[in-house]
């Protein structure tokens, strides 16, 4: 698989009723310690997009946000308020967001979406990005497997973001590095039995992805990648073990061995804030636990995401 300039780029809508063609970036700051992740999601065919904004802060606490504004068609990530564009391919792009979002002091409060959203306040927020790439795009367009509903195309990167974060009238200057995504074609998020998605940067040189997914008649899926010495090295296999918190079930430490073409890569996290997210559909209720989590490796210290999702029954 390899992806090309224009992939950055909007992609024909293929037609299928879940056709989706989605954009996610994230970072951390470790100087304000303040981090954040963006995603739009288009859904032309169903005539909304999935807008969701995200913002863990020093203390613990959390803004959220999450909106299905209405849509027409696939023509750009432009939605609820949010906007991403490509300057240049691969090494560009722009991430902004102006509305307003739920502050909450205790962010698994969002176990209860209807609760947490009308009673706690709601700030208004407005973020500015530049992101600039770092590392080579891994990934690209293949084609959909028969088992599992969850796009054709996909790529991801290591990066850096510069730029503000005003929280209710507080403007904080933020720099830090994070990964993106972008990927297109079909998506449920049911489909798959569960996956786990672990991304950490330790500086700009020095990054990795890894990707575990289980799908419905209990096959997996492993793929990631390393970046050091300038490139990426693929992912072949992964051991992942995780503890969990009591009550509530969530991922709460992390051991991680990712097995590539550099060798063994050993990983440990700690989640240090946990948001979880819903998703319903056809009467099917799916979790996805968001953790902005501290990851060592060796000497290296580093920041990123563990998103866990799992069907809930």
């Amino acid at each position: 698989m390899s992806v090309q300039p224009s992939d950055e780029y909007m992609h024909p809508d293929a037609g299928e009723a879940n056709f989706n063609e989605s954009m996610y970036f994230n970072f951390y700051d470790r100087s304000t310690r303040l981090g954040a992740f963006a995603r739009i999601g288009n859904r032309p065919n169903e005539g909304y997009a999935e807008m969701t904004i995200a913002i863990y802060q020093p203390d613990g606490s959390a803004l959220f946000n999450f909106k299905r504004p209405a849509i027409t068609d696939n023509k750009a990530f432009d939605a609820g308020g949010m906007r991403f564009g490509v300057i240049e391919p691969f090494t560009h792009l722009k991430v902004s967001y102006d509305g307003r979002a739920v502050y909450l002091a205790q962010p698994r409060d969002l176990e209860d979406p209807r609760a947490a959203f009308t009673g706690n306040p709601h700030w208004p927020v407005s973020l500015t990005l530049d992101w600039y790439g770092l590392s080579p795009m891994y990934g690209g367009e293949a084609p959909e497997h028969s088992e599992m509903e969850f796009a054709r195309g996909h790529y991801e990167q290591h990066g850096r973001a510069v730029g503000t974060l005003t929280i209710d009238g507080t403007t904080h200057r933020v720099e830090g590095f994070g990964l993106r995504d972008h990927s297109w074609g079909r998506r449920s998020w049911q489909s798959p039995a569960y996956y786990r998605w672990l991304i950490g940067q330790f500086d700009d040189g020095f990054a990795f992805m890894g990707s575990q997914i289980v799908t419905q008649a209990g096959s997996q899926l492993l793929s990631g990648f390393v970046f050091k010495d300038g490139k990426n090295h693929f992912v072949h296999d992964l051991q992942l073990h995780t503890d969990w918190t009591d009550p509530g079930h969530y991922h709460d430490r992390l051991k991680l061995v990712l097995h590539g073409s550099s060798g063994a890569t050993e990983i440990t996290g700690r989640v240090l804030t946990m948001l979880p997210l819903r998703n319903r559909r056809d009467g099917k209720v799916t979790r996805i636990s968001e953790g902005l989590t501290e990851w060592r490796c060796g000497e290296h210290v580093g920041y990123g995401w563990s998103e866990y999702l799992d069907q809930i029954t």
